[in-house]
């Protein structure tokens, strides 16, 4: 890719809105080139005085050379690095975000502790942010408190992301974890009910079969519903293809209820 290429790759990232689909498509495309100049422009941009540039510098940064085959940055340490000093001075809305969501894609645990600073933040979407990011580390002990408190949260797309964190992207196993996806079996959102279950169902905690049973029985069964018996029951199914009211039949034989 020649200079010019680049520079119009760059230029295409600013246009529109922030999540519009040609702009994204931009930084996914310099993600996938991943070469030394996309980083060092990436850099430059980072500094610039422009809350959009500096946004899309981070954002480039935070997936730079990753690929289906290699999913981790190129330049893993460099990147840390630039989007950790970023987020120390930030103020503005949109690199903010962006920093902290690319903490997460970067995947060096040494970004917990940056994270964790803006679990309080007034903005749900930055709470979001965090939570998505913590995500990434939740088999990381560092991360475990910080996601706890955002399962309680008060905007329910906090809580359904900091419970599927903690509950299904991560194996960590104690009874501070179970107690806090128990307590979601009972939250407002259907979302959040379902990570729950299906945290619990990983864990093979059978406090969570009544509720399960109550959602195989509702008229429209949600897919974590479906996920959750089949990791309750795994391998006594025997390739058995089951309606709501068999997966219930199947789960009172296997655990005796």
């Amino acid at each position: 890719m020649d200079l010019q290429e680049m520079d119009s790759l760059f230029a295409q990232t600013l246009t529109g809105d922030y999540d519009d689909e040609s702009p994204w498509n931009a930084v996914h495309t310099l993600h996938g080139i991943g070469s030394r100049g996309v980083f060092d422009r990436a850099v430059q941009w980072c500094s610039s005085d422009s809350p959009l540039k500096r946004a899309r510098g981070v954002d480039v940064l935070a997936q730079l050379g990753s690929t289906s085959e290699n999913p981790g940055n190129k330049f893993p340490e460099e990147s840390l690095s630039i989007v950790s000093d970023l987020l120390k001075r930030e103020k503005d809305r949109l690199p903010l975000l962006a920093a902290v969501r690319a903490l997460g894609h970067i995947r060096n645990p040494r970004a917990i502790p940056s994270l964790i600073e803006y679990r309080l933040h007034p903005s749900a979407e930055m709470r979001f942010a965090v939570a998505c990011a913590l995500g990434n580390f939740a088999n990381d002990p560092g991360a475990v408190d910080t996601l706890l408190a955002l399962m309680q949260d008060v905007d329910e797309h906090v809580r359904d992301w900091a419970t599927f964190g903690l509950g299904v992207q991560g194996d960590l196993d104690s009874d501070q974890i179970r107690e806090g996806l128990l307590n979601r079996l009972t939250d407002p959102d259907r979302n959040v009910r379902g990570e729950s279950l299906l945290g619990l169902a990983k864990r093979q905690d059978q406090r969570a079969l009544p509720a399960l049973i109550a959602e195989l029985s509702q008229p429209e069964v949600s897919d974590r519903a479906f996920e959750s018996a089949e990791t309750f029951l795994g391998n006594s199914l025997d390739g058995s293809d089951l309606n709501p009211s068999g997966y219930v039949v199947a789960i009172k034989r296997r655990f005796t209820l």
